[in-house]
């Protein structure tokens, strides 16, 4: 007899965002470029679902250049046409200057000494939150991160697209009771 995975009930019918539950989300992440890529999807994802970010995932790696933060901040007006103009990706002009910009604000935490991970994970107390019940759609900590982050020129990080993150990064652990996710760790 086949034993059935449980998993968090987003995850359940359709294959990529299964593999995506299974293999990514909620996995602690402590680099801090991958930390940046995966904030900046997020940014793109207000609004729509996860699965379109994630269809469209690979064309955005592409066009922004595997998210190198310092490629990314060297984007200009003729880069931002290029962007709307890219059918492959989500072609809102305020999201992607909004990357561009956040790129810059990446780079400059850095110039300052700030390591994006260190910042966010000191913010966290160092490991995974462990939550239980319902599922917030934004917490204390993820109106912190986003104030601590917006005072650093970030934008489309306001504490909803936060608490996002911080669930896809593994800062916190939403898997459901009863998730193979859950036991796992």
């Amino acid at each position: 007899m086949k034993t059935i995975r449980q998993r968090c009930a987003w995850a359940r019918h359709d294959p990529l965002l299964r593999a995506y539950h299974d293999e990514e989300w909620g996995v602690p992440e402590r680099d801090s470029r991958a930390l940046w890529e995966k904030l900046m999807l997020d940014g793109f994802q207000a609004g729509l679902s996860w699965l379109t970010i994630l269809r469209k995932r690979e064309a955005f790696r592409q066009a922004f250049k595997g998210f190198d933060p310092k490629m990314v901040a060297r984007f200009g007006a003729r880069d931002v046409a290029r962007l709307v103009e890219n059918p492959a990706i989500v072609r809102s002009r305020a999201k992607i200057e909004a990357a561009i910009g956040n790129a810059r604000a990446y780079l400059a935490m850095e110039a300052a000494g700030e390591d994006l991970s260190a910042f966010v994970w000191s913010m966290a107390g160092g490991k995974p939150i462990r939550n239980s019940g319902d599922v917030p759609a934004r917490t204390p900590l993820s109106d912190e991160i986003s104030i601590a982050l917006k005072k650093r020129g970030f934008k489309f990080a306001g504490p909803v697209i936060v608490y996002a993150w911080m669930q896809a990064t593994g800062i916190v652990d939403d898997h459901v009771a009863g998730c193979f996710r859950r036991k796992a760790r």
